[in-house]
């Protein structure tokens, strides 16, 4: 096994994976990428890995696949077959999936904001705003509900890849500003991934108490 990672230490997107490669105990090398000022994902020799321009990057011989839920998806179906992380059960399946494609989605304005914000990468910062409140609120609503049921997690009560890629945009809202006094039901869940075994932090990361 040869599993290259090429990111950015403070991007979001590269920490999804990261996070997966912690709870798998995958080892695997990291190549640092000067995505932020020097955009290096966009000149050779990242571009041929990647003709769209995005991190993160991952390589495992000959395959080489881009975006962080696919990465998600691929380590979870060639190094946990049936576990855990991809449920094989068609409704709890079907619901990760869901919250993947939300991450994707919904929580890029999270990402966007926080970019506008440590950044100063352009955007509209209140629109972004409003549309991370958004989605934390329906994130929120759900973990209240999934309460109720007694799940601890976005899709029941052991974590998938769901809350991985659920993971970062929330707990580094605080750097655009975003406080999570506001989203108990998500403070509660936060703690829970923190727990997970093979956790990993990133700067911006704060301790949940």
């Amino acid at each position: 096994m040869s599993l290259t990672l090429y990111d950015y230490e403070l991007d979001e997107n590269g920490y999804k994976v990261r996070l997966l490669l912690g709870a798998l105990g995958l080892p695997h090398a990291t190549v640092a990428v000067d995505m932020i000022p020097g955009a290096e994902q966009t000149r050779a020799p990242l571009i041929d890995l990647n003709p769209l321009g995005t991190l993160p990057i991952l390589v495992d011989g000959e395959t080489v696949l881009r975006e962080a839920e696919a990465i998600l998806l691929y380590l979870a179906q060639r190094f946990d077959p049936g576990g855990p992380w991809l449920p094989r059960e068609p409704d709890a399946f079907g619901r990760t999936m869901a919250w993947l494609v939300f991450a994707a989605r919904d929580l890029h304005a999270a990402t966007l904001a926080r970019r506008t914000a440590m950044f100063d990468v352009p955007g509209d910062a209140i629109a972004l705003e409003r549309a991370s409140r958004d989605a934390f609120r329906a994130m929120e609503d759900h973990m209240v509900l999934q309460a109720i049921a007694d799940a601890g997690f976005f899709v029941g009560a052991t974590a998938t890849l769901a809350d991985l890629a659920l993971f970062p945009a929330f707990a580094l809202s605080r750097d655009h500003g975003i406080d999570h006094e506001a989203y108990p039901a998500l403070r509660r869940w936060a703690r829970r991934v923190r727990a997970l075994p093979g956790f990993r932090t990133m700067p911006g990361i704060p301790d949940y108490h």
